[in-house]
């Protein structure tokens, strides 16, 4: 067979894997077990990288009264192509203050994955 005539089977059997194949984002992370061990006010940075790694970004959170936060976003998306119906995702962002102490969270998504 000539190179021809082989890459189009392949191309085709490629394009039809990648049409029912899952798509994964960002790091799968366990919001029960962050959520039994975080402390509000005791927590470190170090302790939330040491359950969860670092986090997928990082950035600045300035709240209604004016005072700014550091903030630690963790996602994990996942669904089927090509049309997503199926899909997921849980978001979770927790607030630290200047010492690094967690001020706060808020989640996104399905707890139980």
């Amino acid at each position: 067979m000539t190179t021809r005539r082989l890459i189009l089977p392949v191309l085709g059997l490629v394009l039809t894997l990648t049409a029912c194949s899952t798509v994964q984002m960002g790091r799968d992370f366990d919001l029960r077990t962050f959520a039994s061990k975080v402390q509000r006010g005791v927590t470190t940075q170090a302790q939330i990288r040491g359950w969860l790694g670092a986090p997928a970004s990082t950035g600045v959170v300035l709240d209604t009264s004016g005072k700014k936060y550091d903030e630690w976003t963790y996602y994990y998306g996942e669904g089927r192509l090509p049309n997503m119906v199926d899909a997921s995702i849980k978001i979770l962002q927790i607030k630290f203050d200047n010492r690094g102490i967690v001020q706060g969270y808020n989640w996104s998504g399905e707890a139980g994955k």
